[in-house]
């Protein structure tokens, strides 16, 4: 979600109007599935009984930074919905835009070392390499989620709320210094958030589907399993390409125009609105990876079906426990033997008489 001044002179249209109705309803929906969905998977990988494997470990971090994301767009939703105005702070402005990015980042790098996990266990399954084993890939987790910090630095520096006088809003919006920033924030997202990875996972896919039709293989127990998780991966890439390829193709004539090839609020306003349109379709991917693993991964749901059984069986045998242990106390509360008064309940209520004080009585 971004925001600058260009963008704040040239919204007198219908179709800004239209825009910045529809988008709180729609960034409503997105968080709320979003976060259902993306704690949904992340319990599921959390509480399994048996160890997460690399593609788990993968996709576990992937559907953290979902949640992440969705967790800053009501901050946006709440802005949008009364005209820009924002009312959060810096600190938060600084924040919420440096996390969004972050998300981008993280889930493209993510995918491709997914796909890589999946080629090298269908196409080199014999090849027993250090990006296999779940320690290392948690380490290599680490520095995605640095790296993508890093690349998502110029929000946290750059981000500022200002008054704007003439639409008489305090907005959170992009201040760089120099309009070259954008230039670099461009060149960056089409370069490693999509040029660089394209190719990489391109080949790691065109050999998974060869894989995948190669029958000799499939008569290995394990290949199957691997399988399963790949189609899964398969779909999940099919799923971000076609949300991320048009926000791309917005940055890239972004950059022309930074070149000011066509200029005027005209060219600014479609420009801006198809950025904003392209953006949304890419959040939408947070919400939609969650009901792919349910849809489409069988093993997921096997584990995911399974994660609940044993939360239910556990409430189970703790109620059960309960409701023993309360029986057991009723019934040694309410005995026959337990009601009979005996000489000794008499002493522990009544103190003993003293000689002398019978011999005053008399």
């Amino acid at each position: 979600m971004e925001l600058n001044s260009s963008t704040l002179f040239c919204n007198d249209t219908v179709a800004w109007t239209w825009l910045s109705s529809v988008q709180p309803p729609f960034l409503a929906l997105i968080s709320i599935l979003g976060v259902l969905g993306n704690s949904l998977v992340l319990c599921v990988f959390s509480l399994q009984r048996k160890p997460c494997s690399v593609a788990d470990v993968y996709l576990g971090n992937l559907a953290a930074a979902d949640l992440i994301m969705v967790l800053c767009l009501p901050f946006w939703m709440v802005t949008i919905a009364q005209d820009y105005q924002w009312n959060f702070g810096q600190l938060l402005c600084k924040v919420i835009n440096t996390a969004i990015p972050m998300n981008y980042y993280c889930s493209v790098l993510f995918l491709v070392l997914v796909s890589v996990d999946r080629y090298l266990a269908l196409a080199k399954p014999m090849n027993r390499t250090k990006m296999r084993c779940p320690k290392w890939a948690k380490r290599i987790c680490v520095m995605v989620w640095v790296a993508s910090f890093i690349l998502s630095l110029p929000n946290l520096l750059f981000r500022r709320v200002r008054f704007f006088s003439t639409l008489e809003v305090e907005a959170c919006y992009l201040a760089y210094p120099h309009p070259a920033w954008i230039l670099q924030r461009n060149l960056t997202r089409n370069l490693i958030g999509f040029l660089v990875p394209l190719p990489v996972i391109s080949l790691c896919t065109f050999h998974i589907v060869k894989a995948l039709k190669n029958r000799s293989l499939m008569i290995q127990p394990r290949v199957q399993t691997e399988r399963k998780a790949a189609k899964l991966v398969l779909t999940v890439l099919i799923v971000f390409f076609f949300c991320w390829t048009p926000f791309q193709l917005m940055r890239l004539l972004s950059t022309l125009d930074y070149f000011q090839l066509v200029s005027g609020c005209l060219w600014e306003d479609i420009l801006q609105i198809g950025i904003q349109l392209a953006t949304y379709l890419g959040y939408s991917n947070s919400a939609i990876n969650p009901f792919l693993y349910v849809i489409v991964g069988s093993h997921f749901r096997k584990r995911a079906l399974g994660v609940f059984q044993n939360l239910l069986s556990f409430r189970r045998k703790s109620s059960s426990s309960v409701l023993t242990n309360v029986t057991v106390i009723s019934k040694c509360g309410d005995s026959p033997k337990d009601n009979r008064v005996t000489p000794l309940t008499l002493k522990r209520v009544y103190p003993p008489l003293t000689h002398q004080i019978v011999s005053r009585s008399s």
